[in-house]
């Protein structure tokens, strides 16, 4: 579960480039904030793919909208197995 934290990323809701569902259903907490965990992210969500976006941008010093861009095609192309927060990250690292 995330811990809450503030991200610094100015990447944006309208800065994506696929459509999202945005209400928060199920376990889903759009408040909820922190470092990506063992957690299934879910690719469907916008509150999840927006926050994951902001934190690796965060974590990486990344300042552009085409990187975080890039993170969310990645997030997409990641393999469908590895489901973890973890495991989508480190994925992008290496296939970055």
């Amino acid at each position: 579960m995330y811990i809450k934290e503030q991200v610094m990323s100015n990447f944006k809701r309208s800065d994506l480039q696929r459509r999202y569902n945005w209400s928060a259903d199920g376990g889903d907490n759009p408040k909820l904030t922190g470092n990506p965990d063992s957690s299934l992210l879910d690719r469907t969500e916008g509150y999840e793919v927006l926050y994951m976006i902001q934190r690796l941008m965060d974590l990486w010093n990344l300042k552009n909208i085409a990187s975080g861009q890039k993170i969310e095609d990645k997030i997409h192309f990641c393999p469908t197995n590895l489901r973890s927060q973890e495991n989508v990250q480190r994925w992008i690292h290496e296939n970055w």
